[in-house]
């Protein structure tokens, strides 16, 4: 057995123990050795009773039967005393240098013989061998030269002779000395064939002697012996092993060596006794043998099928291996098995890596042949504590591996048989050197953490889940005149005044409601209590800390009487600012005149991000009885600086208006006049309605259509050539501003806006004209133009319907609405649905 059979291994784990050879039972294999020694020996005293015979001329011991039987000659004897003892040499475990020397030698001497024989035979000559020992007297009992061995005899001496030579040499393989073993044994069977079935042709081949009947024998035993000799390689190996093929094999041999010459010998006794002629023998022995060599073939069917059934078995057990070795191969930690030697039988590709070792080199081995001499004695140190202990044992320790220092948790515990009895041990080594130093890591944040909150400038609280105080920073002594230590365990409603404290624990646990609270400022009528019993107010920042166990509230509080003080004044300035601007802003629009002729509605929305003032602006101007100017603009910008701006060009435009200039004049004085006050841009629209006429001219720079409301149709924008906004052309390139007249019939309305009604944070302004307009229609839909109420409450709904919140509107609104008055006949009534839309 070599050493990589003998190594231990875990079934499924891939080591040094060979997966490819046969399993033996150390038993099977020293008995095989015996039995070959045995043989050995046998062959050789029979080589040595005939040699005696020779030299005290004893015929009795030359030969089995006397008189009968042919002796056997001097040479042949020799040769069979030195096989014997060499193969006995070689059989054995451990043979010493002498006597293997010795072995080969002899293994030499009976080649050598009968190599020398057989150049007799083949010469036809004699060189002097055959009788150089002894004078051959037994010569009549065959034929051929005096003292020359029988040529079957010769052939198996020297194939004995070359495979003692071969068995002995390990480096040759087992089975060239095992088929010359068979060779040297069929020779001999073939004689004792002859000798029981008296087939004198199997005796002797032609004029040459034949072959001494315990020479055969002895040729039959050192066969045997050259077979055995190492039994737990090749043809042997076959024979030998304890699995499904030596069970096999050993049953065919059995069968196929004791069977056939038992019928053979049956039908010749048979035939001798007159019981069926040779033909009917024939037919016996090949229905004999046919019979049991069925029986043979079901038998091993037999076997066959519980081989199937084992191998099943089998692989399902090494796929369970497989997923064994596959779990502990994607397992983070080291993993190993050992036996009670120290021995590795498994290990994990984590166990490779961490040793930087391939498996090949840890299999088999123990601690001390695969780690450092100080980590060997560690962890054998660690597997015989916990064998004596008995049970799995767990620690902590550090490790000096190649790649350096490395903080392990190991687990190591015996694996049990049936009967409770360690045969392995197992360790399972988590690397926990991060994880070591995350909690190095926590404690020293915790020492941060607790720095910092007593370094906080502001009184920080944290709260359990129920409100009552944990931890406490020094400032809460400043703030609230109360140790920290005193408030721990207190419920933080009593740092609140007493009538306010149902208040501020409703707010705290709607906070702690919520599924996902989020940190938060509160300081809203919020006040604390010191502890001579004064009130002051103060803003809470509040924000939580979840963990598995519980739900922490950190509360950071701020005394903020003095922000409070200035807020106070600040809205009390600003207001004033407030009113002063609302002053501004409307004595600089003013009130635009009440023309009977032309009822207007109007509204104007300032921003609430400024104080009330803003840059819009609009202007009604009578011009002659029937002629009307109408101009709407909005100056970029908000405070009093665009108000300041508004109020010169709603004068520089109605001083122009009253010279009668066209509404593309108008603009470009306009534009002069902005481009002197320098980094302003204004947009504006101005119109002439001429109601005699039933027209309207209107030039616009920049600034949004105007929607017109015929009396027979849908608002509509009053399409006109759209110039630069005010302010924006230069010296020497100008855009020149470009006017446009269409037609407006008695009943119409028409509407003028600033941006800030229409214009929208990620909308589309195009679309909310279009809105506008249909708006438009709704409000206006079979109302009197002429009558400003209806004008009123339509401005009321678009309004409503285009601002949602006027009270937070963060931009500038003015909207005019203008009816032209006619016959109440031509303003149709409701049915306006199937109208097509503004355009």
């Amino acid at each position: 057995m070599t050493r990589e059979q003998r190594a231990p291994g875990l079934p499924g784990a891939h080591g040094t123990a060979r997966t490819d050879v046969l399993p033996f039972r150390p038993h099977v294999l020293t008995t095989a050795r015996r039995v070959a020694g045995g043989a050995a020996l046998a062959a050789g005293l029979l080589g040595l009773v005939s040699l005696i015979g020779w030299i005290s001329g004893a015929d009795a011991l030359k030969e089995v039967l006397p008189g009968v039987s042919v002796a056997m000659k001097a040479n042949t004897a020799v040769a069979v005393v030195a096989l014997g003892l060499s193969l006995f040499v070689i059989v054995r475990a451990r043979p010493r240098a002498a006597a293997l020397v010795l072995s080969r030698a002899a293994a030499v001497l009976v080649a050598v013989i009968g190599a020398l024989t057989f150049a007799e035979y083949a010469t036809g000559g004699s060189i002097g061998i055959d009788e150089l020992l002894f004078h051959d007297d037994t010569a009549y009992q065959g034929t051929g030269p005096p003292g020359r061995m029988a040529p079957n005899s010769t052939a198996a001496l020297m194939a004995a002779g070359a495979g003692s030579l071969c068995a002995g040499v390990k480096r040759v393989p087992a089975w060239v000395s095992q088929i010359l073993g068979l060779t040297v044994g069929a020779l001999g069977m073939l004689r004792l064939y002859g000798a029981a079935y008296r087939v004198p042709e199997l005796e002797q081949f032609g004029p040459y002697s034949g072959m001494a009947l315990h020479t055969a024998a002895a040729l039959v035993l050192m066969g045997t012996a050259l077979l055995l000799a190492r039994p737990g390689e090749g043809p042997a190996g076959l024979l030998l092993n304890a699995g499904t093929t030596g069970a096999l094999g050993r049953w065919l041999f059995v069968t196929v060596v004791t069977v056939p010459p038992l019928l053979g010998w049956a039908v010749l006794k048979g035939e001798d006794e007159g019981v069926f002629g040779p033909r009917l023998g024939t037919a016996l022995l090949v229905c004999g043998l046919v019979a049991v060599f069925t029986a043979v073939i079901f038998t091993t069917l037999t076997v066959g099928r519980r081989v199937e059934v084992a191998h099943s078995r089998l692989e399902w057990q090494v796929r369970q291996n497989e997923l064994l070795q596959a779990f502990m191969d994607h397992t983070p930690a080291v993993v190993f098995i050992k036996d009670l030697e120290g021995r590795f039988l498994a290990v994990n590709t984590t166990f490779e890596r961490s040793l930087n070792l391939p498996r090949h080199r840890v299999l088999g081995r123990r601690d001390e042949d695969v780690m450092p001499s100080d980590l060997a004695r560690q962890a054998r140190a660690a597997d015989l504590a916990m064998l004596a202990e008995g049970r799995p044992v767990q620690r902590e320790e550090q490790l000096v591996l190649p790649g350096g220092p490395r903080e392990f948790l190991s687990t190591l515990f015996p694996l049990k048989d049936a009967s409770g009895t360690p045969y392995a041990l197992c360790g399972v080594v988590t690397d926990i050197t991060e994880r070591v130093a995350a909690q190095r890591e926590v404690e020293r944040s915790h020492q941060r953490f607790v720095a910092l909150l007593e370094s906080a400038p502001d009184a920080i609280l944290i709260l359990d889940g129920d409100g009552t105080v944990v931890m406490a920073n020094p400032q809460v002594k400043r703030l609230f005149g109360r140790e920290p230590g005193d408030l721990v365990g207190t419920g933080v409603t009593g740092l609140v005044p007493a009538a306010r404290r149902r208040r501020h624990g409703a707010l705290l646990k709607a906070y702690l409601g919520l599924r996902d609270p989020r940190p938060t400022v509160l300081d809203a009528d919020l006040f604390g209590l010191r502890e001579d019993g004064s009130e002051f107010p103060v803003e809470v920042s509040v924000s939580s800390l979840r963990d598995e166990q519980e739900t922490l509230v950190l509360l950071t509080v701020r005394d903020i009487t003095e922000r409070r003080r200035l807020e106070a004044e600040r809205a009390e300035r600003y207001e004033q600012q407030r009113r002063i601007a609302y002053t501004l802003q409307h004595s600089l629009m003013g009130e635009p005149p009440r023309l009977a002729h032309l009822p207007c509605a109007y509204r104007y929305l300032a921003s609430v991000q400024d104080p009330g003032v803003g840059g819009d602006w609009f202007d009604v101007i009578p011009l002659d009885e029937r002629r009307t100017g109408v101009l709407i603009g909005d100056v970029m910008g908000r405070g009093l600086e665009a108000a300041a701006v508004m109020g010169q060009l709603r004068a520089a435009s109605h001083a122009l208006a009253r010279t009668g200039a066209t509404p593309s004049r108008l603009m470009e004085a306009l534009d002069t006049f902005v481009g002197d006050l320098g980094d302003q841009l204004v947009t504006c629209v101005y119109l002439v309605l001429d109601q005699g006429r039933h027209e309207v001219t209107l030039c616009s720079a920049g600034h949004l259509p105007v929607l017109a409301l015929p009396p027979d149709g849908p608002a509509r924008r009053l399409k006109t050539p759209v110039g630069v906004p005010l302010g924006v052309n230069g010296v020497a390139a100008a855009v020149p501003f470009e006017e446009a007249t269409w037609p407006l019939r008695p009943g119409s309305a028409v509407v003028l806006y600033t941006d800030g009604l229409v214009e929208r944070p990620g909308t589309d302004i195009e679309a909310q004209i279009d809105f506008l307009a249909r708006t438009v229609d709704v409000a206006l839909s079979g109302a009197p133009v002429d009558d400003p109420g209806a004008l009123d409450q339509a401005a009321d709904h678009l309004l409503k319907t285009l601002i949602a919140d006027t009270d937070t509107f963060d931009d500038d609104v003015t909207l005019l609405l203008l009816g032209v008055p006619g016959r109440a006949a031509d303003r149709p009534g409701p049915q306006r649905a199937d109208r097509p839309g503004p355009g």
